[in-house]
C-alpha cells in the first residue's frame, strides 16, 4: 500500500505539469477578443497572437527530449514549472502585443516540454498493471486545467474588473509556483538512471519503492535492452529499420489527434457557439460545459484504460468522433437539425475525444519506445502533435470565414474514419505489460 501511495504522489506531482498545460492552452479563449480589440489586430495577427504559444509548444516538444536525456526528467520538470510561472506574469503585464506574444511563446515552451517529459517520467516509475491509469493522470490534469481556465475566465469576465484579460492570464502563476516547489520532492527516473547513467543500484532503490514486485524483472530486462542499443542513442536511430515502424506509429497517433479538430474547438469554442447564433454569455457558459464533459469523460477513460486497453478506447473514441463531427457539420450546412443543438454535438465530440485519443495518446507514445530512445521518441510524437495544433489554430479563423465551419467539421469527420481503419489494422495493444516486454514484442513483430 505504501508503494501504491508513493507512486501515486509522484505521478500526480509530475502530472500537475498537465494542469498547467491545460490551463495555459485554454485561458486564451477568454482573453482573445479583448486582445484583438485592445491592440486593433488583423485576423492574421490575431490568429498569430492566439497561436504563438503553440509555436513555442512545437519548439518545446521538439527539443524537450534533449535536456530530459542529458540532465534528467526531474530537472527538466522543474525548469518547465519556472517557464510557466514567468510566462503567466509576463503575459498579464504585457504593455504591447509583441511583449505579450513573447511571454505566451515562453509558456508554450513549457507546454511542449511538459508533453514530452511528464508522461515519460510517469511511465518510467509506474508498475505495468497501473501504468496506463497513472500516465493518463497527465491527460486528466490537462482537462482539469482546461476546465479551471474556462471557470476562471467566466468568474473574472463577469466581475467587471478593469482589463479583466490581464487577470485571466496572471492567475496561472499560483499553480505554477506550487508545481515548481513540489517537483523538488520527486526522485530521478529509475529508467533514466539505468539508460543514461548505468546506475543500476540507484534505480533499484527507487523501483523498490515504486514497483517492488517488478523491480528485478525491470532491471534484468533493462540491462538486456541496453545491450541491444550499442553506444549512445541518437535521434537518427528513430528512423533506422529497427525502430522506423514504432516511430511511424507515434507520428500517426499524434497526427490523428489533431486532425480530429480538438484544438480548434477548445481555442475557439465561444466563437463557434456564437457563429451558430448563441448569445455571448451563453457561449461562455457553454465553454464551461465543454470543460466539465471533458473532465468526466477523461475520468471514465482513466478508469477504463487498464481494464479495456488502449485499442478499445480508440475504437470507442473514433466512432464517437465520426458521429459528433458529422452532426456538427450537418447543423452548419443548414440541415433539419437546429443550431441550438450544436452545443450538445460539441459535448459529444469532447466526450469521444476524452475517452479515446485524449486518454490514450500520451500513454501509448510513452510506452512504445525503448528506454534509451524514449526521450527522443516522445519528443517526436509531441512535436508532430503540436506543429499540427499550431497550424490548425492559426488558420482556423481564416478558413472558417472563407469556407464555412461545416466544411471544416466534415473534413475532420473523414479524417476520423481513417483513424478508425488505422486502429483496426495497425495499432498494437500495450496494456498490462512492462515497458521492456512491450519493446521486446514490437521488435519481434518488426524484425
Amino acid at each position: 500500500m505504501q508503494s501504491k501511495n508513493y507512486v501515486l504522489f509522484l505521478s500526480i506531482t509530475a502530472a500537475l505539469g498537465g494542469f498547467l498545460f491545460g490551463f495555459d492552452t485554454a485561458v486564451i479563449s477568454g482573453a482573445e477578443r479583448d486582445i484583438q480589440s485592445l491592440w486593433d489586430l488583423s485576423d492574421l495577427k490575431h490568429g498569430m497572437a492566439v497561436a504563438i504559444a503553440l509555436y513555442g509548444t512545437v519548439i518545446g516538444a521538439l527539443f524537450g527530449g534533449i535536456p530530459a536525456d542529458k540532465f534528467g526528467r526531474k530537472t527538466s520538470l522543474l525548469w518547465i514549472g519556472l517557464f510557466y510561472l514567468v510566462s503567466a506574469l509576463g503575459s498579464a503585464l504585457a504593455p504591447d502585443v509583441n511583449t505579450f506574444m513573447f511571454f505566451r511563446f515562453l509558456g508554450g515552451l513549457g507546454v511542449g516540454a511538459s508533453s514530452v517529459v511528464a508522461p515519460m517520467y510517469i511511465s518510467e516509475i509506474a508498475p505495468a498493471a497501473r501504468r496506463g491509469q497513472l500516465v493518463a493522470l497527465y491527460q486528466f490534469n490537462i482537462v482539469f486545467g482546461i476546465l479551471m481556465a474556462y471557470f476562471s475566465n467566466y468568474l473574472i469576465g463577469t466581475a467587471n474588473l478593469n482589463e479583466a484579460w490581464r487577470w485571466m492570464m496572471g492567475v496561472e502563476a499560483i499553480p505554477a509556483l506550487i508545481y515548481s516547489i513540489l517537483i523538488i520532492k520527486v526522485p530521478k527516473s529509475p529508467r533514466w538512471l539505468i539508460a543514461n547513467k548505468k546506475d543500476f543500484e540507484g534505480a533499484r532503490v527507487i523501483l523498490t519503492k515504486t514497483d517492488p514486485e517488478g523491480v528485478d524483472e525491470a532491471i534484468a530486462l533493462a540491462i538486456e535492452e541496453s545491450k541491444e542499443i550499442r553506444g549512445k542513442a541518437t535521434v537518427s536511430m528513430l528512423f533506422n529499420s529497427k525502430f522506423r515502424k514504432i516511430s511511424f506509429m507515434a507520428i500517426l497517433m499524434a497526427v490523428f489527434n489533431q486532425l480530429s479538430g480538438i484544438n480548434a474547438i477548445i481555442y475557439f469554442a465561444p466563437r463557434i457557439f456564437e457563429s451558430a447564433g448563441i448569445a455571448t454569455e451563453d457561449a461562455l457558459i457553454s465553454t464551461i460545459g465543454i470543460g466539465a464533459i471533458n473532465l468526466v469523460a477523461t475520468m471514465l477513460g482513466l478508469y477504463l484504460i487498464d481494464k479495456l486497453g488502449r485499442k478499445m478506447l480508440m475504437y470507442i473514441g473514433s466512432v464517437g468522433y465520426i458521429i459528433s463531427l458529422s452532426l456538427m457539420a450537418y447543423s452548419y450546412f443548414g440541415g433539419v437539425i437546429e443550431s441550438s443543438l450544436l452545443p450538445y454535438f460539441v459535448f459529444g465530440f469532447i466526450a469521444a475525444h476524452a475517452i479515446g485519443q485524449g486518454s490514450v495518446i500520451w500513454v501509448f507514445i510513452s510506452e512504445i519506445f525503448p528506454n534509451e530512445l524514449r526521450a527522443y521518441g516522445q519528443s517526436m510524437g509531441s512535436f508532430t502533435h503540436w506543429i499540427l495544433a499550431a497550424v490548425i489554430a492559426n488558420v482556423f479563423p481564416l478558413i472558417a470565414n472563407r469556407y464555412g465551419a461545416g466544411n471544416i467539421f466534415a473534413f475532420f469527420a473523414v479524417m476520423m474514419v481513417l483513424q478508425l481503419i488505422w486502429v483496426a489494422v495497425k495499432m498494437p495493444e500495450t496494456k498490462g505489460r512492462s515497458l521492456e516486454e512491450i519493446q521486446k514484442d514490437l521488435q519481434k513483430s518488426h524484425d
